[in-house]
């Protein structure tokens, strides 16, 4: 019996980090960058007070657009939400993607805008980056006349580095202008560096730049799958007319509504976060663990100087029922990415790193 025939996809899909270990129970999952609080009350409480599951969800998610709209000081019609900031740049690369169109991505950088890019049949380059920050003229250096989107976020995933307000206004004048810039501004709530600005801030009126946000991060909404994409009116409308029309739930439309009026639970997110990504910083630099500068709720851990190898201290972590994220999907060698998690997990995780390093 013969099949119907489909397209043979050459590429790897992308793998999350480990999230189960065999008999072992209460482990600790510090590998997909998740909230280390959790869920803002407020939205859990929405949640529970407003759903009714027998009802389609609002298609244009208006409440939600427009509670990103009041917030974040942006046009309501120049907004679109998605399933995930995933399923954004899934309808960006259908809408401007065509067989052998050419992206550009940071050498390290999140796996799925090479994955929808190379869904459609686009080919990814790859630029080089200076001590795993992504360069500007390395970018510049892979332009062609097939080139459509450059993908990059900022901060970055997963090397934690990031690009000045100057340098990422630069790599937008330097790009041709009918060349589409994707900055994904996933953990701009965590920054507290004085030269960085989002790209949401930089690019509002740009007629050549989309920004993603997501609530999977210091929202903690990451089972419920929401982001959203600002850009260009003519865009942005072109891409509604593609997305699928009941693709946000309406438990994630009303949660995220809710968490982006919690302004007490987002300070104390961030205020967690800055306090335990130092601390552990400087515990890892005494075990010659180098590290990126304290950006997003994440650190790369590079083993290179480290007595021990990145592998090595992942087994016994886990011999322990901590997860750590191996680097291998994105090839980057001897390291590991840390999530910042709750303070029961960090000093769990302290204290195994001790007793590894008998300190």
């Amino acid at each position: 019996m013969s099949l119907p025939k489909f397209q043979n996809m050459d590429f790897e899909s992308y793998k999350p980090g480990k999230s189960k270990l065999f008999r072992i129970k209460n482990i600790i999952k510090l590998s997909a960058n998740e909230s280390a609080l959790g869920t803002s009350p407020k939205a859990k409480k929405e949640i529970n007070r407003r759903i009714n599951l027998s009802k389609y969800p609002d298609s244009q998610s208006i409440n939600l657009r427009t509670s990103i709209s009041k917030k974040f000081n942006c046009k309501f019609e120049k907004i679109i939400c998605g399933a995930g900031s995933d399923e954004i740049i899934q309808i960006i690369c259908q809408l401007f993607l065509k067989s052998k169109d050419e992206v550009i991505v940071p050498q390290f950088s999140f796996l799925m805008y090479r994955i929808y890019s190379k869904n459609v049949g686009a080919k990814i380059l790859y630029a080089k980056e200076n001590n795993y920050k992504v360069s500007i003229s390395e970018i510049i250096k892979k332009v062609s006349k097939k080139t459509k989107i450059v993908f990059l976020a900022n901060p970055n995933n997963p090397t934690g580095t990031y690009l000045e307000k100057n340098e990422l206004l630069k790599l937008r004048t330097k790009l041709r202008s009918d060349i589409l810039l994707v900055v994904d501004d996933a953990y701009d709530e965590y920054m507290k560096k004085k030269n960085y600005v989002s790209g949401l801030k930089l690019f509002r009126n740009s007629s050549n730049v989309i920004v993603l946000r997501t609530f999977s991060k210091i929202y903690g909404l990451a089972s419920l799958r929401i982001g959203w994409g600002y850009g260009p009116k003519k865009i942005i409308d072109a891409m509604n007319k593609i997305k699928p029309p009941f693709n946000i739930n309406a438990a994630a439309q009303l949660a995220a509504v809710a968490a982006l009026n919690d302004k007490i639970f987002i300070k104390k997110s961030v205020k967690h976060n800055f306090f335990w990504a130092n601390k552990l910083k400087k515990i890892f630099n005494n075990f010659n663990i180098v590290t990126n500068e304290v950006t997003a709720n994440f650190l790369l851990l590079n083993f290179n100087k480290c007595k021990y190898s990145a592998n090595y201290v992942k087994k016994k972590l886990e011999d322990k029922g901590i997860i750590l994220r191996g680097m291998q999907s994105y090839k980057i060698k001897n390291a590991l990415r840390l999530t910042i998690g709750n303070s029961a997990a960090n000093n769990k995780l302290i204290k195994i790193f001790n007793k590894i390093f008998k300190k």
